[in-house]
Protein backbone atom coordinates (compact mmCIF):
# COMPACT_ATOMS: atom_id res chain seq x y z
CA UNK A 1 0.00 0.00 0.00
CA UNK A 2 3.06 2.56 0.55
CA UNK A 3 3.53 2.61 -3.02
CA UNK A 4 -0.04 3.98 -3.85
CA UNK A 5 0.40 8.15 -4.27
CA UNK A 6 -1.33 10.66 -5.06
CA UNK A 7 -0.41 14.38 -7.05
CA UNK A 8 -3.15 16.79 -6.63
CA UNK A 9 -4.44 19.86 -7.44
CA UNK A 10 -7.35 21.35 -6.27
CA UNK A 11 -9.38 24.41 -5.26
CA UNK A 12 -7.83 24.58 -2.27
CA UNK A 13 -3.96 24.81 -3.21
CA UNK A 14 -4.83 26.00 -7.04
CA UNK A 15 -6.43 28.98 -8.58
CA UNK A 16 -9.17 27.19 -10.88
CA UNK A 17 -7.76 29.10 -14.30
CA UNK A 18 -4.76 27.12 -13.30
CA UNK A 19 -5.75 24.12 -13.24
CA UNK A 20 -6.74 24.12 -16.42
CA UNK A 21 -3.16 23.94 -17.44
CA UNK A 22 -3.61 20.45 -16.40
CA UNK A 23 -6.26 19.82 -18.57
CA UNK A 24 -5.35 16.57 -21.54
CA UNK A 25 -7.55 16.83 -24.78
CA UNK A 26 -9.24 13.99 -24.98
CA UNK A 27 -7.61 13.26 -28.24
CA UNK A 28 -3.93 13.61 -26.35
CA UNK A 29 -5.09 11.06 -23.44
CA UNK A 30 -3.82 8.21 -24.80
CA UNK A 31 -0.12 9.01 -26.48
CA UNK A 32 0.71 11.19 -23.49
CA UNK A 33 -0.44 9.14 -20.39
CA UNK A 34 1.53 6.18 -21.89
CA UNK A 35 4.60 8.80 -22.31
CA UNK A 36 4.33 9.94 -18.82
CA UNK A 37 4.10 6.23 -17.61
CA UNK A 38 7.02 4.68 -19.31
CA UNK A 39 9.38 7.85 -18.66
CA UNK A 40 8.53 8.08 -15.17
CA UNK A 41 9.01 4.76 -15.29
CA UNK A 42 5.57 4.26 -12.83
CA UNK A 43 3.73 0.59 -12.76
CA UNK A 44 0.43 1.54 -12.57
CA UNK A 45 -1.16 5.22 -13.50
CA UNK A 46 -4.29 6.77 -13.26
CA UNK A 47 -5.73 10.76 -14.09
CA UNK A 48 -8.96 12.31 -12.86
CA UNK A 49 -9.88 15.74 -14.26
CA UNK A 50 -12.97 17.89 -13.18
CA UNK A 51 -13.68 21.04 -13.31
CA UNK A 52 -12.11 22.27 -10.18
CA UNK A 53 -9.25 19.26 -9.55
CA UNK A 54 -6.41 17.23 -11.21
CA UNK A 55 -5.31 14.37 -9.63
CA UNK A 56 -2.50 11.62 -10.42
CA UNK A 57 -2.98 8.21 -8.63
CA UNK A 58 0.69 6.42 -9.31
CA UNK A 59 1.71 3.05 -8.03
CA UNK A 60 5.70 3.87 -7.45
CA UNK A 61 8.25 2.10 -5.86
CA UNK A 62 9.91 5.11 -4.20
CA UNK A 63 9.35 8.54 -2.13
CA UNK A 64 8.11 11.42 -4.50
CA UNK A 65 10.74 14.04 -3.83
CA UNK A 66 11.18 17.53 -5.51
CA UNK A 67 12.91 16.53 -8.07
CA UNK A 68 10.45 13.28 -8.94
CA UNK A 69 8.07 15.97 -9.39
CA UNK A 70 9.68 18.76 -11.65
CA UNK A 71 10.61 15.37 -14.11
CA UNK A 72 7.04 14.45 -13.37
CA UNK A 73 5.87 17.82 -14.64
CA UNK A 74 8.60 17.78 -17.84
CA UNK A 75 7.41 14.63 -18.79
CA UNK A 76 3.93 15.46 -18.17
CA UNK A 77 4.03 18.40 -20.28
CA UNK A 78 7.34 18.56 -22.45
CA UNK A 79 6.37 22.02 -23.69
CA UNK A 80 6.36 23.10 -20.12
CA UNK A 81 9.66 25.28 -19.43
CA UNK A 82 11.79 24.59 -16.09
CA UNK A 83 9.71 27.33 -14.17
CA UNK A 84 6.61 25.84 -15.50
CA UNK A 85 7.50 22.69 -13.89
CA UNK A 86 9.08 23.74 -11.07
CA UNK A 87 5.71 25.94 -10.15
CA UNK A 88 3.42 22.68 -10.34
CA UNK A 89 6.09 21.26 -8.35
CA UNK A 90 6.00 23.72 -5.45
CA UNK A 91 1.94 23.63 -6.19
CA UNK A 92 1.01 19.85 -6.08
CA UNK A 93 -0.13 18.52 -3.22
CA UNK A 94 1.16 14.87 -2.64
CA UNK A 95 -0.06 11.60 -0.66
CA UNK A 96 1.58 8.77 0.13
CA UNK A 97 0.22 5.27 1.25
CA UNK A 98 -2.59 5.08 3.97
CA UNK A 99 -2.82 8.95 4.02
CA UNK A 100 -3.59 8.88 -0.40
CA UNK A 101 -6.00 5.86 0.40
CA UNK A 102 -7.63 8.43 3.00
CA UNK A 103 -7.69 11.70 0.51
CA UNK A 104 -9.22 9.47 -2.27
CA UNK A 105 -12.27 8.13 -0.04
CA UNK A 106 -12.82 11.70 0.53
CA UNK A 107 -12.43 13.14 -3.19
CA UNK A 108 -14.85 10.66 -4.26
CA UNK A 109 -17.33 11.26 -0.89
CA UNK A 110 -17.46 15.06 -2.23
CA UNK A 111 -16.23 15.45 1.28
CA UNK A 112 -13.31 16.96 -0.45
CA UNK A 113 -15.29 19.04 -3.11
CA UNK A 114 -15.76 22.64 -4.11
CA UNK A 115 -19.56 21.72 -3.37
CA UNK A 116 -19.98 19.31 -0.87
CA UNK A 117 -22.28 16.63 -1.77
CA UNK A 118 -21.42 16.81 -5.50
CA UNK A 119 -22.54 13.41 -6.22
CA UNK A 120 -21.08 13.81 -9.76
CA UNK A 121 -17.57 13.07 -8.42
CA UNK A 122 -17.86 9.28 -8.56
CA UNK A 123 -19.01 8.74 -11.89
CA UNK A 124 -15.91 10.73 -12.50
CA UNK A 125 -13.75 8.82 -10.92
CA UNK A 126 -15.11 5.43 -12.35
CA UNK A 127 -15.04 6.93 -15.88
CA UNK A 128 -11.17 8.01 -15.08
CA UNK A 129 -10.49 4.49 -14.43
CA UNK A 130 -12.10 2.82 -17.49
CA UNK A 131 -9.42 5.22 -19.14
CA UNK A 132 -6.88 3.99 -17.27
CA UNK A 133 -7.99 0.10 -17.71
CA UNK A 134 -8.52 0.93 -21.64
CA UNK A 135 -5.21 2.66 -21.90
CA UNK A 136 -3.62 -0.05 -20.42
CA UNK A 137 -1.54 2.20 -17.34
CA UNK A 138 -3.63 1.18 -14.39
CA UNK A 139 -3.32 -2.24 -12.69
CA UNK A 140 -4.00 -4.26 -9.65
CA UNK A 141 -3.54 -1.46 -7.10
CA UNK A 142 -5.57 0.92 -8.40
CA UNK A 143 -8.15 -1.34 -9.66
CA UNK A 144 -8.61 -2.43 -5.77
CA UNK A 145 -8.32 1.53 -4.61
CA UNK A 146 -11.24 2.44 -6.91
CA UNK A 147 -13.03 -0.42 -6.40
CA UNK A 148 -13.09 0.29 -2.40
CA UNK A 149 -13.17 4.04 -3.26
CA UNK A 150 -16.48 3.88 -4.91
CA UNK A 151 -18.22 1.32 -2.43
CA UNK A 152 -16.86 4.17 0.50
CA UNK A 153 -18.78 7.00 -1.49
CA UNK A 154 -21.63 5.14 -2.36
CA UNK A 155 -22.28 4.38 1.66
CA UNK A 156 -21.44 7.62 2.25
CA UNK A 157 -24.20 9.10 0.13
CA UNK A 158 -26.82 6.51 1.03
CA UNK A 159 -26.00 6.43 4.55
CA UNK A 160 -25.91 10.07 5.38
CA UNK A 161 -27.74 13.38 4.44
CA UNK A 162 -24.26 15.04 2.90
CA UNK A 163 -26.08 14.63 -1.11
CA UNK A 164 -30.02 14.66 -0.07
CA UNK A 165 -29.87 18.37 -0.81
CA UNK A 166 -27.06 18.25 -3.71
CA UNK A 167 -25.90 21.55 -4.49
CA UNK A 168 -23.49 20.56 -7.61
CA UNK A 169 -22.11 22.73 -10.36
CA UNK A 170 -24.92 21.36 -11.95
CA UNK A 171 -27.59 22.05 -9.37
CA UNK A 172 -26.21 25.82 -8.48
CA UNK A 173 -26.41 26.87 -12.19
CA UNK A 174 -29.80 25.71 -12.48
CA UNK A 175 -31.09 27.91 -9.40
CA UNK A 176 -29.41 30.64 -11.01
CA UNK A 177 -31.70 30.41 -13.70
CA UNK A 178 -34.33 29.84 -11.69
CA UNK A 179 -33.37 33.40 -9.57
CA UNK A 180 -33.71 35.07 -12.82
CA UNK A 181 -36.43 33.54 -13.84
CA UNK A 182 -35.79 32.48 -17.23
CA UNK A 183 -38.91 30.49 -19.13
CA UNK A 184 -38.21 27.09 -20.26
CA UNK A 185 -38.82 27.74 -23.65
CA UNK A 186 -35.63 29.88 -23.36
CA UNK A 187 -33.22 29.57 -26.63
CA UNK A 188 -30.38 27.95 -24.46
CA UNK A 189 -26.89 27.68 -27.08
CA UNK A 190 -24.48 24.67 -25.77
CA UNK A 191 -20.97 25.07 -26.43
CA UNK A 192 -19.14 21.75 -25.65
CA UNK A 193 -20.71 18.48 -25.46
CA UNK A 194 -18.51 17.23 -22.54
CA UNK A 195 -19.52 15.77 -19.59
CA UNK A 196 -20.20 19.05 -17.10
CA UNK A 197 -22.59 20.40 -20.29
CA UNK A 198 -24.21 17.07 -20.82
CA UNK A 199 -25.50 17.16 -17.31
CA UNK A 200 -26.37 20.33 -16.93
CA UNK A 201 -28.22 20.37 -20.21
CA UNK A 202 -30.11 16.53 -19.40
CA UNK A 203 -30.55 18.13 -16.05
CA UNK A 204 -32.33 21.58 -17.54
CA UNK A 205 -34.38 19.19 -19.82
CA UNK A 206 -35.55 17.30 -16.85
CA UNK A 207 -36.73 20.39 -15.53
CA UNK A 208 -39.00 21.65 -18.51
CA UNK A 209 -36.41 23.43 -21.04
CA UNK A 210 -36.83 21.92 -24.14
CA UNK A 211 -35.09 24.52 -26.45
CA UNK A 212 -31.38 23.23 -27.31
CA UNK A 213 -28.35 24.11 -29.69
CA UNK A 214 -24.97 22.35 -29.41
CA UNK A 215 -21.74 22.87 -30.79
CA UNK A 216 -18.92 20.79 -30.42
CA UNK A 217 -15.57 20.48 -31.43
CA UNK A 218 -16.51 16.59 -32.34
CA UNK A 219 -19.77 16.99 -33.87
CA UNK A 220 -20.70 13.33 -33.26
CA UNK A 221 -20.70 14.01 -29.67
CA UNK A 222 -22.71 16.90 -30.20
CA UNK A 223 -25.40 14.63 -32.71
CA UNK A 224 -25.52 12.31 -30.09
CA UNK A 225 -26.23 15.19 -27.09
CA UNK A 226 -29.01 16.76 -29.42
CA UNK A 227 -30.73 13.38 -30.12
CA UNK A 228 -31.13 12.89 -26.38
CA UNK A 229 -32.55 16.97 -26.01
CA UNK A 230 -34.70 17.20 -29.10
CA UNK A 231 -31.82 19.83 -30.18
CA UNK A 232 -29.77 20.68 -32.84
CA UNK A 233 -26.51 19.82 -33.20
CA UNK A 234 -23.26 21.76 -35.18
CA UNK A 235 -19.85 21.38 -35.42
CA UNK A 236 -17.25 24.26 -33.56
CA UNK A 237 -16.03 25.28 -36.17
CA UNK A 238 -19.91 27.26 -37.61
CA UNK A 239 -20.64 28.55 -34.32
CA UNK A 240 -19.35 32.06 -35.39
CA UNK A 241 -21.81 31.67 -38.41
CA UNK A 242 -24.41 30.76 -36.21
CA UNK A 243 -27.54 33.24 -36.54
CA UNK A 244 -30.00 31.43 -34.58
CA UNK A 245 -30.05 33.77 -31.63
CA UNK A 246 -29.95 32.67 -27.76
CA UNK A 247 -30.78 33.58 -24.11
CA UNK A 248 -28.90 31.44 -22.53
CA UNK A 249 -25.35 30.43 -23.51
CA UNK A 250 -23.81 27.62 -21.82
CA UNK A 251 -20.32 26.84 -22.30
CA UNK A 252 -17.75 24.52 -20.66
CA UNK A 253 -14.77 23.25 -23.21
CA UNK A 254 -11.10 21.99 -22.56
CA UNK A 255 -10.03 24.46 -24.56
CA UNK A 256 -6.34 26.49 -23.24
CA UNK A 257 -7.96 29.73 -24.90
CA UNK A 258 -10.86 31.97 -24.97
CA UNK A 259 -13.93 30.54 -27.46
CA UNK A 260 -16.47 33.44 -26.91
CA UNK A 261 -14.02 36.36 -27.64
CA UNK A 262 -16.31 39.88 -27.91
CA UNK A 263 -15.84 39.90 -31.83
CA UNK A 264 -17.84 36.20 -31.72
CA UNK A 265 -19.82 37.55 -29.18
CA UNK A 266 -21.57 40.04 -31.21
CA UNK A 267 -21.74 38.30 -34.20
CA UNK A 268 -23.72 35.38 -32.12
CA UNK A 269 -26.04 38.54 -30.51
CA UNK A 270 -26.81 40.00 -33.90
CA UNK A 271 -29.17 43.23 -33.40
CA UNK A 272 -30.73 41.71 -30.36
CA UNK A 273 -30.48 44.43 -27.60
CA UNK A 274 -31.63 41.91 -24.86
CA UNK A 275 -29.63 40.91 -21.11
CA UNK A 276 -28.44 37.32 -21.80
CA UNK A 277 -27.85 34.70 -19.58
CA UNK A 278 -23.78 33.49 -19.60
CA UNK A 279 -23.27 30.24 -17.95
CA UNK A 280 -18.84 29.36 -18.04
CA UNK A 281 -18.45 26.22 -16.50
CA UNK A 282 -14.90 25.97 -18.28
CA UNK A 283 -11.34 26.16 -16.29
CA UNK A 284 -9.83 28.25 -17.78
CA UNK A 285 -13.16 30.59 -19.08
CA UNK A 286 -14.10 30.05 -21.92
CA UNK A 287 -15.75 33.66 -22.15
CA UNK A 288 -14.26 36.85 -22.16
CA UNK A 289 -14.99 38.78 -19.33
CA UNK A 290 -14.27 41.75 -20.74
CA UNK A 291 -17.81 41.04 -22.64
CA UNK A 292 -19.85 41.71 -19.47
CA UNK A 293 -18.53 45.49 -19.81
CA UNK A 294 -19.68 45.85 -23.31
CA UNK A 295 -22.93 43.86 -23.26
CA UNK A 296 -25.77 43.52 -20.74
CA UNK A 297 -25.02 39.99 -19.85
CA UNK A 298 -25.52 37.96 -16.60
CA UNK A 299 -22.45 36.04 -16.31
CA UNK A 300 -22.35 32.78 -13.86
CA UNK A 301 -18.84 30.98 -13.70
CA UNK A 302 -17.46 28.37 -11.67
CA UNK A 303 -15.54 30.75 -8.91
CA UNK A 304 -18.88 32.30 -8.48
CA UNK A 305 -20.35 29.63 -7.06
CA UNK A 306 -17.71 29.12 -4.67
CA UNK A 307 -19.10 31.19 -1.58
CA UNK A 308 -22.52 29.42 -2.48
CA UNK A 309 -20.77 26.14 -1.81
CA UNK A 310 -18.94 27.13 1.38
CA UNK A 311 -22.41 28.47 3.02
CA UNK A 312 -23.72 24.46 1.97
CA UNK A 313 -20.62 23.59 3.85
CA UNK A 314 -21.64 25.18 6.83
CA UNK A 315 -24.68 24.04 6.80
CA UNK A 316 -23.65 20.14 6.42
CA UNK A 317 -20.97 20.17 8.63
CA UNK A 318 -23.11 17.97 10.98
CA UNK A 319 -23.26 15.45 8.35
CA UNK A 320 -18.77 15.21 7.93
CA UNK A 321 -18.65 13.51 11.17
CA UNK A 322 -20.84 10.55 9.79
CA UNK A 323 -19.04 10.88 6.75
CA UNK A 324 -15.93 10.65 8.27
CA UNK A 325 -16.54 7.71 10.48
CA UNK A 326 -18.07 5.37 7.52
CA UNK A 327 -15.01 6.51 5.30
CA UNK A 328 -12.57 5.35 8.21
CA UNK A 329 -14.27 2.33 8.85
CA UNK A 330 -13.89 1.30 5.00
CA UNK A 331 -10.00 2.24 5.25
CA UNK A 332 -9.71 -0.40 7.65
CA UNK A 333 -11.03 -3.55 5.50
CA UNK A 334 -9.45 -2.25 2.52
CA UNK A 335 -6.27 -2.38 4.51
CA UNK A 336 -7.69 -6.12 5.22
CA UNK A 337 -8.50 -6.41 1.56
CA UNK A 338 -5.23 -5.16 0.14
CA UNK A 339 -3.26 -7.50 2.96
CA UNK A 340 -5.54 -10.65 1.14
CA UNK A 341 -4.55 -9.35 -2.38
CA UNK A 342 -1.00 -9.41 -1.66
CA UNK A 343 -1.18 -12.88 -0.26
CA UNK A 344 -2.80 -13.89 -3.37
CA UNK A 345 -0.27 -12.56 -5.32
CA UNK A 346 2.76 -13.93 -3.19
CA UNK A 347 1.30 -16.88 -3.37
CA UNK A 348 0.55 -17.09 -7.18
CA UNK A 349 2.86 -18.94 -8.37
CA UNK A 350 2.51 -21.76 -5.16
CA UNK A 351 0.58 -23.65 -8.03
CA UNK A 352 3.06 -24.14 -10.94
CA UNK A 353 6.05 -24.77 -8.68
CA UNK A 354 4.02 -27.57 -6.85
CA UNK A 355 3.32 -28.88 -10.80
CA UNK A 356 6.36 -28.62 -11.56
CA UNK A 357 7.48 -30.58 -8.38
CA UNK A 358 4.91 -33.41 -9.23
CA UNK A 359 6.16 -33.40 -12.60
CA UNK A 360 9.92 -34.17 -11.69
CA UNK A 361 9.00 -36.56 -9.32
CA UNK A 362 6.74 -38.62 -11.97
CA UNK A 363 8.78 -37.83 -14.90
CA UNK A 364 12.56 -38.37 -12.95
CA UNK A 365 12.77 -39.06 -9.41
CA UNK A 366 10.42 -41.81 -9.24
CA UNK A 367 10.16 -42.44 -13.20
CA UNK A 368 11.17 -46.37 -12.76
CA UNK A 369 8.76 -46.99 -10.12
CA UNK A 370 6.00 -45.30 -11.71
CA UNK A 371 6.39 -47.44 -15.02
CA UNK A 372 6.24 -50.44 -13.41
CA UNK A 373 2.65 -49.41 -12.45
CA UNK A 374 0.11 -51.25 -13.72
CA UNK A 375 -2.95 -48.61 -15.75
CA UNK A 376 -5.29 -48.60 -12.39
CA UNK A 377 -2.71 -48.22 -9.77
CA UNK A 378 -1.65 -45.06 -12.21
CA UNK A 379 -5.07 -43.82 -12.43
CA UNK A 380 -5.03 -43.76 -8.48
CA UNK A 381 -1.66 -42.38 -7.97
CA UNK A 382 -2.39 -39.08 -9.94
CA UNK A 383 -5.97 -38.79 -9.00
CA UNK A 384 -4.08 -38.47 -5.22
CA UNK A 385 -1.18 -35.88 -6.35
CA UNK A 386 -4.21 -33.61 -8.15
CA UNK A 387 -5.92 -33.75 -4.82
CA UNK A 388 -2.56 -33.19 -2.79
CA UNK A 389 -1.85 -30.38 -5.61
CA UNK A 390 -5.30 -28.52 -4.72
CA UNK A 391 -5.06 -28.82 -1.03
CA UNK A 392 -1.58 -27.90 -0.88
CA UNK A 393 -2.65 -24.24 -2.32
CA UNK A 394 -5.90 -23.92 -0.73
CA UNK A 395 -5.43 -25.03 2.54
CA UNK A 396 -2.15 -21.80 3.34
CA UNK A 397 -4.99 -19.68 1.30
CA UNK A 398 -7.25 -20.31 4.12
CA UNK A 399 -4.97 -20.09 6.94
CA UNK A 400 -3.95 -16.92 5.78
CA UNK A 401 -6.97 -15.27 5.02
CA UNK A 402 -8.17 -16.70 9.03
CA UNK A 403 -4.51 -15.47 10.26
CA UNK A 404 -5.49 -11.72 9.09
CA UNK A 405 -9.14 -12.00 9.53
CA UNK A 406 -7.81 -12.31 13.08
CA UNK A 407 -5.53 -9.50 13.45
CA UNK A 408 -8.90 -7.25 12.02
CA UNK A 409 -11.05 -8.37 15.40
CA UNK A 410 -8.07 -8.09 17.76
CA UNK A 411 -7.92 -4.18 16.36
Amino acid sequence: MKNFKIIAFTHKNTELKDIGRFHIDANDCSSRLNFLKSSMELKELMYLSTCNRVEFLLNYHTEITPFFLIDFFKSFNPQWTNEEAMWAAKNAFTYEGEEAILHFFNVASSIDSLVVGEREIITQVRNSFELSRELGISGDLIRLVVRKTIEAAKQVYTQTAIATKSVSIVSLANRKLKDLKVKDDARLLIIGAGQTNSSLAKYLKKHKFKNFTIFNRTLSKAEMLAEELKGKAYPLTELENYRGGFDVLITCTGSAGQIVTEELYAKLLGDDKNKKVIIDLAVPNDFDVNISKNFPVHLIEVASLKTIAEENLEKRHQELDACKLIIAENLTEFKLMHKTRMVELAMSDVPKMVRDIKEMALGTVFAKEVSSLDEQAKETLDKILAYVEKKYISVPMKMAKEILLEEKIKK
